[in-house]
Formats: C-alpha cells, sequence, structure tokens
C-alpha cells in the first residue's frame, strides 16, 4: 500500500513539472515542465540561458549533482557539467553543457553546444546566445519494477523492451549584465521546436517537447568591507502548466564564504511554495568553489521522501593574475 501510493505520487507531482505524459504510458495528452530543475541555479546560469556564455573573465568548468527526494524508489536524479569561456577581447562567448537526467524506468542525456556574441552597450555587455542541442530519451520498458495486469505483449502500444529516441532542437537567448557593479538580467528559450518524443508506435502523437520560457535576474549590494547580499530569481514558464519561480539570497563574507536561502514557489499547499532550500559554499582557492545545499519539502509529497541534496564544485581555469572573485561575481 506504501509503496502503491508512493510511486502513484512521483509519477503526478514529477508529471506537472518535468515531462508531458512520458511516464503517465502515453495515455493522455499534456503539457508541462521537461527540463530538470536545479537549486543551484545562480551557478548553473548556461542551463538556462546560451547568452550568459563568456561573462566571467576567466574559462569556467562547473559539476552539478542532484539527488531529489531522497529515499524514494525512482526518484529525480540530475548530472550536469558545463564549460564556458570568452574569446577575442571578451566579444565572443563559447561553451557547452553535457547533462544526465533519470526518473524512474527513463533516462536523459543532452548536450547543448553554446555561441555567444557579446557587445557593450550603456552600462554593461549584452550577450546573444544560440544554442543547438541533441538529446537522448531512453526508457527501460524490461524493469522490474512495472507492473501491469495486462500481460506482456498483448497491448502493442506498451513496448516489452528498452527504446531510445533522439531529438535535435535549437535554442536562444539574450543576457545583459555588469560584472563591477553585479547585476545581470537574461532572457531564452533553450529549445524552441516542438519535437516529438513520443515511443507509442499507433495513434496520434501525444507527447512533444514544449517550449520553455526562462528569464533570470540578480543584483548585488555591498553592506560593507566584508559583507555582500545578493538576491538572484529565476522565472520558469511553459504553457498549460504552473508559472514556477525561486527567489535565492545569498550573503558572502570576505569574498570566501557564501551562505543563502532559496524559496521555491509551486507544489499542492495552495501558496506555501514547493520547497526551503539551505545553501552553503566556500571559495576554497583562487580557482576552486565548492557549495552544497539541502532542500526542505514543503508538499505533501515531503512524508515520504528525506529531502533533496545537490551539490556543485567549480573550477576557474587560468583566471589573470590578480583577479578577484568580487562579491561572487563570478556566479
Amino acid at each position: 500500500m506504501h509503496r502503491t501510493f508512493t510511486i502513484r505520487t512521483i509519477f503526478l507531482h514529477w508529471a506537472l513539472q518535468w515531462c508531458t505524459g512520458i511516464l503517465l504510458l502515453w495515455s493522455i495528452p499534456a503539457s508541462a515542465q521537461q527540463e530538470p530543475q536545479y537549486t543551484h541555479f545562480m551557478f548553473n546560469k548556461m542551463a538556462y540561458n546560451p547568452g550568459y556564455a563568456g561573462s566571467f573573465i576567466s574559462p569556467t568548468l562547473t559539476a552539478i549533482y542532484r539527488n531529489q527526494w531522497m529515499g524514494i524508489d525512482g526518484s529525480p536524479n540530475s548530472q550536469i557539467i558545463s564549460y564556458s569561456q570568452p574569446l577575442l577581447n571578451e566579444r565572443l562567448g563559447i561553451g557547452g553543457n553535457l547533462s544526465r537526467q533519470s526518473l524512474g524506468i527513463s533516462r536523459t542525456f543532452t548536450l547543448d553546444m553554446v555561441y555567444c556574441y557579446r557587445f557593450p552597450i550603456r552600462r554593461g555587455h549584452l550577450g546573444i546566445g544560440l544554442q543547438p542541442s541533441v538529446r537522448n530519451f531512453w526508457q527501460n520498458w524490461a524493469d522490474d519494477r512495472i507492473y501491469s495486469p495486462t500481460p506482456a505483449g498483448t497491448d502493442q502500444a506498451i513496448p516489452t523492451e528498452p527504446r531510445s529516441k533522439w531529438i535535435v532542437n535549437f535554442g536562444f537567448g539574450w543576457y545583459y549584465s555588469n560584472a563591477e557593479k553585479g547585476w545581470y538580467v537574461g532572457m531564452a528559450i533553450p529549445r524552441f521546436f516542438s519535437n516529438n518524443i513520443d515511443f507509442a508506435e499507433q495513434g496520434g502523437i501525444l507527447s512533444r517537447e514544449e517550449r520553455h520560457y526562462n528569464a533570470m535576474a540578480g543584483m548585488t549590494f555591498i553592506a560593507n568591507e566584508a559583507l555582500a547580499i545578493k538576491p538572484q530569481l529565476l522565472l520558469r514558464y511553459v504553457k498549460n502548466t504552473p508559472f514556477e519561480a525561486e527567489l535565492n539570497v545569498m550573503g558572502i563574507l570576505q569574498e570566501k564564504f557564501y551562505g543563502g536561502l532559496t524559496y521555491r514557489v509551486g507544489g499542492d499547499t495552495k501558496g506555501a511554495g514547493e520547497s526551503v532550500d539551505v545553501l552553503m559554499g566556500i571559495q576554497a582557492t583562487d580557482k576552486l568553489f565548492l557549495c552544497l545545499s539541502y532542500d526542505i519539502g514543503l508538499s505533501r509529497l515531503r512524508k515520504f521522501h528525506n529531502g533533496s541534496v545537490e551539490a556543485t564544485v567549480r573550477w576557474w581555469i587560468n583566471p589573470p593574475e590578480g583577479t578577484v572573485i568580487d562579491s561572487g561575481l563570478g556566479f
């Protein structure tokens, strides 16, 4: 009884935020959030906006691991590695993201290739980014966790073995920032085309890649010589799904110690939100940054899991001598 309710809750909750009916066995047409969520969105901007590429003076390598809803079998698990660097006196930015997401019987690999043209305008720099991508969807219908009252092979709409599908897409975005003042704002559509991602061989198309609209903004306030405060906001919208918003407030002490809270809108709590997330980080060396966070769930699903954890490792590759990661502007 407990296991049945848990799996059902995972599917319904995740479908509202992540997928378009893939895990609902293609039983109904649906539109929903298909992209993974990251508590460390402020360290992972290029996953949301290709216009960010090349915004920091040093080539940057970032790795993020997320384990969502710990204790629930088949819960979401995500990893991403991203690289970005400026070129031609910071007029160009190039980079890429390689990510993996798994949920239940599904697994997705995505490779984003990013090109950004950056030019100075009043009070800052504007980056216009382009993002071609290729994605592999894979589902293991031989997983022993799947139960069906119908004997295997009798329903032609349900596969009896693993399925795989490759999808190509294209996205774009803009990112306007001022590194000296510590503010930024941007908008992007990472995947523009509504590709068919349905595995079904009969009937109409029930599942497509949905167009995601991302907006972000942040500002740095210098409290004193030792302390800076940086509020940051991420907004996400997909047609016919609940609006998503994440607000983070970060304190940065002596340009070395980071601590913050994130509030995530959503869930089934009638306005109370999806989660509150606690984040701690350290600039361990001039080049190495480490961060760890824990998400405290607020929805009814919290009764069945032990929260979510996320970790970030970031390496600045050969920054110019004397460069200071000033007040977190290296985000």
